[in-house]
């Protein structure tokens, strides 16, 4: 039974998103381990809270984030 841990910076995703993510990563075990692995995936959205996540010695926060992702930083 495959349990898939995907963490996030809350405030960057919406629940329809973080419900996309459990459903895509559910459909990719499944394509690589076939169906009867769908029962049996775990999947958990973590959200962790803004500044307790860093990367390259600095804190992030979900705005450094969106940024990130809309290509300005």
């Amino acid at each position: 039974m495959p349990l898939v841990d995907i963490q996030v910076i809350e405030g960057v995703f919406d629940d329809e998103t973080k419900a996309r993510m459990i459903e895509d990563v559910t459909n990719t075990m499944v394509a690589i381990e076939g169906e009867a692995m769908r029962g049996v995936t775990w999947v958990r959205v973590q959200e962790l809270a803004q500044g307790a996540w860093g990367i390259g010695g600095q804190a992030l926060t979900a705005a450094d984030v969106k940024a990130i992702a809309a290509g300005g930083v």
